[in-house]
């Protein structure tokens, strides 16, 4: 998973920063809500966390931003000293899918960040075994079958599918696929990317017709769209 938090203090940003890694997910910080905008229009992530009390843009226009500015918006945790309840139902009524006070534990951090990435999931995301039309995914042995006939994979090439299936009828950029699959976003990968879309667009028999396509989105990255075939 892909966090950006964003906090005017060095110290939160680091403390957040290290629970995330800690936690397996890759982390995006940033110092002010202007900079978060610009990076939540050019990028792809999983969840936000960001204070209320940021410089340039606070954490409540952020979060009108976001509900008006972005096609897909990914969910919001909102960092906050306040603990009126006045104050963290207008947050929630703004767009924040939960919220923390400052300062809270560690462990309650993550359990609060696993809750809310299980819940944006949707259901299926973490089974072992996903079905999705005619695509049935085996995530412990790494295996796709379309239409009960089992397609040979690479390792790669089946993590790509799976992240395209798991995020299905969600944009997500080049470096998001990229930092996910490679753990870079180096130039030089973005061959490589292309290459093993197109193999995993050919295996699998991406098209209208079996109820999937994906698609380029110019100058952002890619999109697996399921098609209603009725």
């Amino acid at each position: 998973m892909r966090i950006a938090i964003a906090d005017d203090e060095s110290d939160v940003v680091d403390f957040l920063k290290n629970i995330v890694e800690d936690m397996g997910h890759a982390a995006s910080t940033f110092s002010d809500g202007a900079t978060l905008s610009q990076a939540l229009v050019r990028e792809t992530y999983d969840l936000v966390i960001m204070d209320w009390s940021m410089p340039k843009k606070d954490g409540m226009a952020t979060l009108g931003w976001m509900q008006t500015s972005l096609q897909e918006k990914p969910p919001v945790i909102m960092l906050t000293n306040r603990t009126a309840k006045r104050d963290i139902s207008d947050a929630l009524n703004a767009g924040a899918d939960d919220y923390i006070t400052k300062p809270e534990d560690p462990m309650i951090i993550t359990a609060r960040i696993n809750a809310l990435i299980r819940r944006s999931a949707g259901s299926g995301a973490f089974e072992t075994k996903a079905v999705y039309g005619i695509y049935e995914f085996n995530r412990i042995e790494q295996t796709v079958t379309v239409a009960g006939r089992t397609v040979a994979m690479t390792a790669k090439e089946f993590e790509l599918a799976d992240l395209f299936f798991r995020n299905r009828d969600r944009t997500l950029s080049r470096n998001y696929i990229m930092e996910t699959i490679w753990s870079t976003t180096a130039a030089l990968a973005t061959r490589t990317l292309d290459m093993h879309i197109s193999r995993v667009r050919s295996k699998l028999e991406l098209r209208p017709d079996n109820g999937f396509r994906i698609f380029t989105v110019f100058g952002y990255g890619y999109r697996l769209e399921s098609i209603d075939k009725r």
